[in-house]
């Protein structure tokens, strides 16, 4: 079965980023900014109580300290500093799911920490850390080393397809600084072929392994309500049990 996800909670004080409300309707699970990338405690607030409405289940995305950057910069940081920054975030996000009377469903880095941890033992082993604490699961991409880290400490992995970024002729996620617009039918089709398939094409045009226990779209994305309605039609047969 599949899920679909949705990296959202983004605005920033009087800062607007994305259509939260209009997506609702169209995922599962909600990864939600933390404040280091996005969002901020009124924010995160009520990206919570959006997703208690629509009965989304919730997960934090904490990112690197990098506000201006929209956590789309790499840094170097040490395991331990790292560790301290998630749990910092993470910790922020639990308080207002419990004070809505919710679970914290999984944990998913968010940009340049998501694509850091793909490929450094030393980040994948922080972001562990973190989750040894709140012992919910984690979200990255099949193949790369945080799985094989995630899995080893002991933590479920949940293998995600993303439905509006180019993967490399290797398999890795192009990552850009500010997300185009996608065509919902192509990306409609992509996804289909990741659940059918396990597989998708790069940008080189040949094909890699992915894995699709989650979709991903982000808030972001100009037309991601569009996209989002379109990959769900598309998935319905496979999508779990809300």
């Amino acid at each position: 079965m599949v899920v679909i996800n949705c990296d959202m909670g983004e605005a920033y004080g009087l800062y607007k980023m994305g259509d939260d409300k209009a997506l609702m309707p169209h995922i599962d699970v909600a990864n939600v900014a933390c404040g280091f990338h996005a969002s901020d405690f009124n924010h995160m607030r009520k990206t919570v109580q959006l997703a208690k409405q629509f009965g989304v289940k919730v997960g934090a995305h904490p990112s690197l300290p990098d506000l201006q950057g929209f956590g789309r910069r790499e840094m170097k940081i040490d395991r331990e500093e790292l560790t301290n920054c998630l749990l910092y975030q993470i910790g922020a996000l639990k308080a207002f799911l419990d004070a809505e009377g919710m679970p914290l469903n999984h944990i998913k880095p968010h940009g340049a920490l998501y694509g850091m941890a793909a490929r450094n033992e030393n980040i994948a082993e922080a972001v562990a850390d973190a989750a040894d604490v709140y012992k919910v699961p984690l979200l990255g991409m099949k193949g790369t080393l945080h799985q094989m880290v995630y899995e080893r400490r002991g933590h479920t992995f949940v293998a995600e397809y993303y439905a509006d970024l180019d993967y490399n002729a290797d398999g890795s996620l192009i990552i850009t600084r500010e997300h185009e617009p996608k065509d919902p039918a192509d990306a409609a089709s992509r996804c289909t072929r990741a659940v059918n398939e396990g597989k998708t094409r790069s940008v080189a045009g040949n094909d890699v392994l992915v894995g699709a226990d989650s979709i991903c779209i982000h808030s972001d994305t100009p037309n991601a309500v569009a996209i989002a309605h379109a990959v769900r039609e598309a998935v319905r047969p496979y999508l779990a049990a809300r």
